[in-house]
Order: structure tokens, then C-alpha cells, then sequence
């Protein structure tokens, strides 16, 4: 093999890596609810960042945030079909599996929406009240 081949060969298998990592999300987002909840809170944020002109460090905390909360879900609807997999009768050892994966999921993003409000509230503040007086 030449090295136009073997770098060919490497571009297709990173192509198909991603295709299924693009896979992996859209099936999170048919699928779950709260990727959907989650993802307009992401939105939400961007725009309230954008409206306040926050500041490149908070700016930072916000994609952070709302990056770790897309992925905490993602791992969260991927240990659920791990689960459902290997264990499809109910069984308490999977049931715990299962909440533990939610709970990370859910701590996640009450650290998001504490992120939020530190950066959010004192800017939301300072608008209305810079803006009535």
C-alpha cells in the first residue's frame, strides 16, 4: 500500500466513526424527553449569554455546562440500553444501575443551573435595574 491509499483508508475510517457517533446523538435526541429539556435549556443559555454579553471566562463555564449536561444524558440513554440489553426481566441490581446513571445525569444538571444562575442572575439583575432608574 502506498501512503495516498493508507491515508485514504484513514479518512474513510474516520468518517465512519463519526457517522456513528453522529448516530449515537440523533438516537439520544429521538428517544429521550429529557435530551430535548436539556438541549432547550442549552439554548436558552446561549441566548441569554449573547443578549448580557457575558464575559470569554463565563463563556466558557456556560459550554462547558451545557456540554457536560448533553453528555451526562447521552451516558445516561446509553447505560439504559446496556442495561435493557443485558438484563431485559427486571432485576433490582439493574434497576440500581439504571438510577445511578440518572442521578449522575440529574447532578449534572442542577451544576449547570447553579453555573447559570451564578453567572446569569447578577447580569439579569443589574439589567433591570441600570434599565428602570
Amino acid at each position: 500500500m502506498d501512503f495516498n491509499t493508507e491515508f485514504m483508508a484513514f479518512l474513510n475510517e474516520r468518517c465512519r466513526s463519526f457517522k456513528y457517533a453522529f448516530a449515537g446523538i440523533i438516537y439520544t435526541f429521538r428517544t429521550q424527553a429529557n435530551a430535548w429539556i436539556h438541549a432547550i435549556g442549552g439554548v436558552l443559555a446561549l441566548a441569554a449569554g449573547f443578549f448580557l454579553r457575558i464575559s470569554s471566562g463565563e463563556w466558557i463555564f456556560v459550554v462547558i455546562a451545557i456540554g457536560s449536561v448533553i453528555t451526562a444524558e447521552i451516558f445516561n440513554t446509553s447505560m439504559e440500553a446496556l442495561v435493557d440489553l443485558v438484563s431485559p426481566e427486571h432485576q433490582e441490581k439493574a434497576r440500581v444501575v439504571k438510577d445511578l446513571s440518572a442521578g449522575a445525569a440529574l447532578i449534572t444538571s442542577l451544576m449547570a443551573l447553579i453555573i447559570g444562575c451564578i453567572i446569569f442572575i447578577p447580569k439579569i439583575l443589574h439589567f433591570f435595574i441600570t434599565d428602570t432608574a
